[in-house]
């Protein structure tokens, strides 16, 4: 899993063309893009920022920073969530930044953001700690680095099963905010986590289990 990314990216472009599909991915249904709009207004600065989207898939929620006026930089391992993500700047206009690029070792060089986001993305990782302290050094002092995340069970694309030696990765399956925090807190000043699964609008319905956003400042 560390040394070979082939099956993965080949795992998620073969998902890109219906990605969309599932309500909290396309966010097409109106009630479920307000209800992230409204979330993700409440987490970034009141002011513009440029932000990192770290496995920013069909540019879902690259699209509704972008709308809110911050400047998107969006990153993913498989080019065909990358070309969904560019169509769909396209189709609206507005400008687009879109990498195709390693989440561990986003290709941002040496710029600093105001925000690092990520969402539904760590337990996908071969060391999402490593991840993590490399997040937080792309901030700028007072970044946020804001991640959507939770603890499912099953992992992979619409029931499809996942790469094989998924079972081996960490935080496979997700990771309880508790535990995330802990492994937050010694790289930031302030954490703090906002429960998610009492919010049907964000996920198309009822879910009955973990989800969160972990909200931290440097």
């Amino acid at each position: 899993m560390t040394e070979n990314t082939a099956p993965i990216t080949a795992y998620w472009d073969a998902a890109a063309a219906t990605f969309d599909d599932e309500p909290d991915h396309g966010l097409r249904a109106d009630n479920t893009r307000a209800a992230w709009a409204r979330l993700l207004r409440s987490w970034m600065p009141p002011d513009p920022v440029d932000v990192l989207d770290i496995g920013c898939g069909t540019g879902s929620v690259s699209l509704l920073l972008a709308e809110a006026g911050h400047r998107v930089t969006g990153v993913d391992l498989a080019p065909r969530m990358v070309e969904q993500a560019r169509r769909k700047f396209q189709a609206t206009g507005l400008a687009s930044r879109f990498l195709v690029g390693d989440a561990m070792m986003p290709p941002t060089g040496d710029q600093r953001f105001g925000v690092v986001l990520s969402r539904h993305l760590v337990w996908t990782l071969p060391d999402p700690q490593a991840a993590l302290r490399e997040w937080v050094t792309r901030l700028r002092p007072g970044g946020r680095l804001v991640l959507v995340e939770g603890r499912w069970g099953e992992a992979g694309q619409s029931g499809v099963p996942y790469v094989a030696g998924a079972e081996s990765l960490p935080w496979n399956g997700g990771i309880s905010a508790e535990d995330l925090a802990s492994a937050v807190r010694p790289l930031v000043s302030d954490v703090s986590i906002e429960p998610l699964s009492a919010e049907p609008d964000l996920w198309g319905g009822p879910v009955d289990d973990e989800r969160y956003a972990l909200i931290a400042v440097i």
